[in-house]
């Protein structure tokens, strides 16, 4: 198996061009299933250089065809959708949408892509089939399991899927592509305790749902401590609680949420498993009623052996081997790619985005996208599919 590296002087001359589509991404975010604007521009470049473009999966959702003889199919997937953040940024750029940002990069990452695509439609140096994923909805909204259930592999039946997405904190260009577990699987859930409210001075005529909440937070942190293998990682957080409106009522029912986070399925069992068993726990010691409603959300983003050598190979032959690694620790972050590589071999690979200090963190208001790795990065995804697979 042999790669080609994409023609470095190509991707520096468009450089400005690209940084000019990125910047124009970014000044108009749309979020998940409204990215109407962001699918045309897309198109309508796509269609500028030649290359076949369906619409309609999961609605703005688009994929572009490249064929270049017999051979096999390559697929490449960047996200477009943004985020409901009210962007801090002075940049001539800014969002222009009251409320929306590009704040995890999907911008670049479309723009990226997109330039992978300009170059192989100019140079055609690969035999077989590019296909270029445009997905809606990433953030929470599962975009690709809905382009999925709309037909996207049955109508483009890649033999790999290939992702990026910067990464802050990593240095500008480098690589982080591992075996096995990239980012970790999603679940969300929802409890209510219901007991009975009474007069905050006469707790007694009532069964008190706040002191039950208070014990089943603290038992539901118990779990990843205690239930699980300490070589097992994984993450239940509560992120909401609400209850009452008034100073002097104790309230009849409780309502808290959260998510959980884990690398494979038996851990996520186990989770649910103990969550259950702590739910009906408290029903019986505080004499309320307490229902879950557990939800899957994203699977973990499960690198295949193979295509992550490859990948990481191709990524060495542009960046060079210390720019590469193969062995950092997974995230506890999730991404819905993880339904792609469930249904077709591929990885996903983090890429570098620079100091947080100066482009800030992923999801935050100061948050922007290096324009400097636009080349570097669009240049590995046309290698991907360059690459000779003999």
């Amino acid at each position: 198996m042999g790669s080609v590296p994409a023609d470095a002087g190509f991707f520096t001359s468009r450089h400005p061009v690209w940084t000019g589509w990125r910047r124009n991404l970014h000044r108009y975010p749309e979020l998940a299933y409204q990215e109407h604007r962001t699918s045309e521009f897309v198109a309508q470049r796509l269609t500028d250089m030649g290359i076949a473009v369906q619409r309609g999966y999961a609605g703005t959702g688009l994929v572009g065809v490249l064929k270049t003889g017999e051979g096999p199919n390559i697929g490449l997937r960047a996200d477009m959708d943004a985020l409901p953040i009210v962007e801090e940024g002075r940049q001539d750029y800014r969002s222009v949408n009251d409320g929306v940002m590009h704040a995890c990069g999907h911008d670049g990452h479309t723009t990226m892509l997109l330039a992978a695509a300009e170059y192989l439609a100019r140079t055609r140096r690969f035999q077989g089939t590019a296909t270029f994923i445009f997905q809606p909805a990433e953030e929470c909204e599962a975009g690709a399991r809905r382009m999925i259930e709309d037909g996207l592999f049955a109508d483009h039946p890649v033999d790999e899927v290939f992702a990026l997405h910067n990464w802050p904190g990593l240095a500008a260009g480098e690589v982080s592509v591992r075996a096995g577990p990239q980012m970790a699987g999603f679940d969300t859930f929802d409890i209510t305790i219901t007991g009975r409210g009474s007069h905050a001075a006469m707790p007694q005529e009532g069964t008190d749902a706040v002191v039950a909440s208070g014990q089943l937070i603290g038992a539901l942190q118990s779990i990843v401590s205690r239930s699980l293998d300490p070589q097992s990682a994984a993450v239940l957080s509560i992120t909401q609680v609400h209850a009452g409106d008034a100073y002097n009522v104790i309230p009849q029912a409780v309502r808290l949420a959260g998510c959980t986070r884990f690398f494979d399925t038996a851990v996520k069992n186990r989770l649910k498993t103990r969550m259950r068993q702590i739910c009906t726990g408290i029903e019986v010691q505080h004499g309320v009623s307490v229902s879950l409603d557990y939800k899957p959300v994203y699977p973990p983003t499960i690198n295949h052996l193979r295509s992550q050598q490859m990948a990481a190979d191709v990524a060495r032959t542009i960046v060079g081997d210390t720019l590469v690694h193969d062995d950092q620790n997974p995230s506890m972050a999730s991404e819905d790619f993880a339904f792609m590589l469930e249904r077709v071999a591929g990885a996903y690979l983090w890429f570098g985005n620079g100091p947080v200090a100066s482009f800030g963190a992923l999801h935050t208001p100061t948050y922007d996208f290096n324009d400097a790795i636009l080349p570097t990065g669009a240049r590995i995804l046309a290698a991907l599919v360059e690459t000779d697979r003999r």
